[in-house]
């Protein structure tokens, strides 16, 4: 449904049915972008909509509806109230009625065309044979093959008169072309309506033509015979190009809905019921009765119906469907659960926060969706060939029919006919409107499955082209939070003491160093005793009695102002300062008793992931708002050579926009939060975010987990993508400007190869389906 993001400017995807070729796709947002009120449209091939920017106050979504029917296709507005989730359930019923209709169509076509095929025998090669040479091949072949057996199996079938087996062919083609191919030729005639010729125009006037000429050849022989040329008829020709093209958009059709099976795979994650607690009772209700608020009860091998925080219990989540990791992660009282994840062991308790259209699941999902209706930049070559693509085939056509019937020693009105069809049949658009939005769509779902979520083709294709990289330090390079990493004691003062009233003093303190040596004793399962007489100092330390005893816990000036001397631990307070640690020094009643170190520690994969990224050639750059001796020793553990400390959210932004300048193509990688400005800015932004907070406007990619392995795996699935972009757009080009010379004949003087339309028919159906099986390849993509 239309949303509005401005006074007056909103926007609006609309479902449009009835495009088969990069012509299609162009015709209609060709009539868009030219509609009064429209500010930006993009029509996708693949996804088979339009999603449109317009002024509110100048047009209606009614209006549009009714400009793109205008232009011969169908076109609805959206169900109000849908969330993203049930759009791709309906769209997904479409398409697979669609396949159920196209295969059933090819099917009776194709056994429509063999039986063509029988009762032409006699017309081409037995006594009825309208003489002369045979010009194609695949006729010849038959002649040679299938005419003596079908003589000797079905003699009557030659004894037949030749004017009713003219009429029975023409019966046959009538019905496959009113029923099977019908569509061709009314979408021929909307085009042509609008000014406008798409891939329909072709087969309908190849198989049109064809067709005429057999229907006066059949119901007025006279015509032809009174200027000494005995007439053929192509019936058979008629049926089995349009077998042949049914059956490549049936397969075309399959390949297509194999594209959405990561989008398919999401959405089966979502559970159709949840035990929710009402009135102390548990109830199995369908999901969408469940409310914000509700507690939720999950048992072990069940999935979590939505998304939520657990109240009571604990657990292990396999949450692969987001985050891309095998590994399940430990679920405790107030960690956030998400809706799809499967609860492993334990059993637990939950209260429901975000359902429906705001559930994680249905925010992946719309996003997705939104990525696979976008456009890349590179589609752009595809769009100007497309919009002459048609008209220019049909002028070479008509050259051909020229030349044929003009310049070649043996003329005949049969041998040009034959070459003129075959350059309109053999000519193939979609493959060109398929080139790229089948990769962006495969990537797209492909990167969903590996907890990469791509905002659409244009992020893949700039993140492709990447030679710099960017990383924030804190929570992207590091774990986001101090851990303390060292301890030592004086001699004959236990490791396990010291942090038992060190922690004790913490306790009472909200920095976060304290909270790093609270957790550190804790885990060690270290109880804490009891302190009294707290005090704090700020930026110094705090102090307090424990066990009767005043220990004090700070920096080195905290405790030489209480008269403690910290000579004892001199040389690893140097070593500590020259690794980007934060020393804390422990004092019990004026004796020092330990040194603590805590520090924003390495993230278990950045290192490996730091040496992945230079060896695909990007240029590594830590960047960070932190003190340049910190900076520098995490910059070293990590691997990286270029370090930019000591910079504020607005100075990231020149530092980026000075890579730039500097002829660089950059990613920045943060948090998505403080990191936005900067995020925005790059070429391409990419935010790690949590489960439940796949926000990252301003970032073109969302990485569901928090290990810089995403952003490598990022990087290497869209190198891979732009290659089969690439891949798709040559061959796709490649097939028309080798195969339409030769359907015009221009080998046929060197080495005597003509092609039939037959022939022709089964290439341009294959051409679409090679283009689609090689973007499905990206299916495979690893998790580099």
């Amino acid at each position: 449904m239309p949303a509005a993001t401005g006074k007056a400017e909103k926007h609006i995807t609309i479902p449009v049915s009835g495009m088969t070729c990069a012509a299609c796709q162009a015709n209609v947002q060709r009539a868009l972008e030219q509609a009064p009120g429209v500010r930006a449209a993009s029509v996708n091939l693949m996804t088979h909509q339009a999603t449109i920017s317009y002024d509110g106050a100048a047009t209606t979504p009614e209006t549009l509806v009714e400009t793109i029917r205008d232009t011969g296709f169908g076109a609805e507005l959206p169900v109000a109230g849908r969330t993203a989730i049930e759009e791709q359930e309906a769209q997904d019923r479409a398409q697979r009625e669609e396949f159920r209709e196209l295969r059933r169509k090819a099917v009776i076509s194709v056994l429509f065309g063999a039986a063509a095929m029988i009762l032409s025998m006699p017309l081409m090669g037995g006594p009825h044979h309208a003489g002369g040479a045979v010009t194609d091949p695949l006729l010849r072949w038959s002649m040679r093959v299938l005419d003596p057996a079908l003589a000797g199996a079905l003699p009557w079938l030659y004894a037949l008169d030749a004017t009713l087996l003219k009429y029975l062919l023409l019966a046959m083609t009538v019905v496959v072309m009113a029923w099977a191919g019908r569509h061709f030729y009314t979408r021929a005639w909307a085009a042509f309506r609008h000014h406008t010729a798409d891939m329909n125009t072709l087969v309908a006037v190849g198989t049109g033509a064809a067709f005429l000429y057999s229907l006066l050849a059949t119901i007025a022989p006279g015509l032809f015979l009174s200027r000494g040329v005995t007439p053929d008829v192509y019936y058979e020709a008629v049926v089995i190009i349009i077998a042949l093209v049914l059956v490549g958009n049936t397969l075309e059709n399959r390949a297509k809905g194999r594209t959405s099976a990561a989008l398919r795979k999401l959405i089966a994650l979502q559970p159709r019921t949840a035990r929710v607690v009402r009135e102390g009772v548990e109830l199995d209700l369908p999901v969408e009765e469940a409310r914000p608020g509700d507690i939720i009860v999950v048992r072990p091998g069940e999935r979590i119906p939505t998304d939520g925080r657990i109240i009571e219990g604990s657990s292990s989540v396999d949450e692969s469907m987001l985050t891309g990791e095998s590994i399940p992660v430990e679920k405790r009282v107030d960690d956030r659960v998400t809706g799809g994840s499967i609860n492993k062991t334990g059993g637990f308790r939950y209260r429901a926060t975000t359902l429906g259209a705001h559930s994680t699941l249905a925010r992946i999902v719309r996003l997705m969706r939104e990525a696979q209706g976008s456009r890349a930049p590179i589609q752009r070559l595809a769009d100007r060939i497309s919009g002459i693509f048609v008209p220019v085939v049909i002028s070479i056509s008509i050259a051909a029919f020229v030349a044929w019937f003009v310049l070649t020693p043996d003329a005949s009105p049969a041998r040009a006919f034959s070459a003129a069809v075959t350059v309109l049949i053999i000519a193939c658009p979609c493959a060109m409107g398929l080139a790229v939005p089948t990769a962006v769509m495969v990537a797209t779902g492909r990167g969903a499955e590996l907890g990469i979520l791509i905002k659409g083709g244009e992020t893949l294709e700039k993140v492709g082209r990447l030679d710099t990289i960017v990383l924030d330090k804190t929570g992207t390079v590091t774990e986001g939070r101090p851990q303390l990493t060292d301890l030592i004691t004086v001699p004959g003062v236990p490791e396990a003491e010291a942090l038992a009233l060190a922690a004790a003093v913490e306790n009472a303190s909200e920095h976060p160093l304290a909270e790093a040596v609270v957790a550190h004793a804790r885990a060690q399962s270290i109880a804490l005793p009891e302190a009294s007489q707290f005090s704090a100092t700020p930026g110094r330390g705090a102090q307090a009695r424990v066990r009767g005893r005043m220990v004090l816990v700070g920096n080195e000036p905290f405790l030489e102002a209480a008269g403690v001397s910290t000579e004892v631990f001199r040389e690893n307070l140097e070593w500590f300062a020259g690794e980007g640690k934060t020393p804390l020094l422990l004092a019990v009643d004026g004796h020092p008793w330990a040194l603590i170190a805590v520090a924003d520690t390495l993230k278990p994969g950045s290192r490996a992931a730091v040496a992945r990224l230079g060896g695909m050639g990007l240029h590594v750059v830590m960047l960070t708002g932190d003190k340049p001796a910190t900076a520098r020793a995490i910059a070293r553990h990590a691997g990286i050579q270029d370090v930019i400390a000591g910079v504020l959210p607005e100075g990231k932004v020149e530092e980026v926009r000075r890579l730039q300048q500097q002829g660089r193509m950059v990613a920045m990688v943060g948090d998505g939060i403080n990191d936005a400005p900067a995020l925005a800015q790059a070429d391409a932004g990419i935010a790690m975010a949590s489960g439940a907070d796949i926000a990252g406007e301003a970032a073109g990619i969302t990485l569901m987990r928090s290990d810089l392995g995403g952003v490598v795996a990022a990087i290497s699935l869209s190198r891979q993508t732009m290659r089969v972009m690439k891949q798709n757009l040559f061959w796709a080009l490649a097939y028309n400007v080798i195969g339409i010379p030769i359907a015009a004949g221009v080998l046929y003087p060197l080495w005597g190869i003509l092609l039939s339309p037959i022939l022709a028919s089964a290439a341009m159906a294959m051409s679409s389906v090679s283009v689609v099986s090689n973007s499905l390849r990206l299916r495979r993509a690893k998790a580099a």
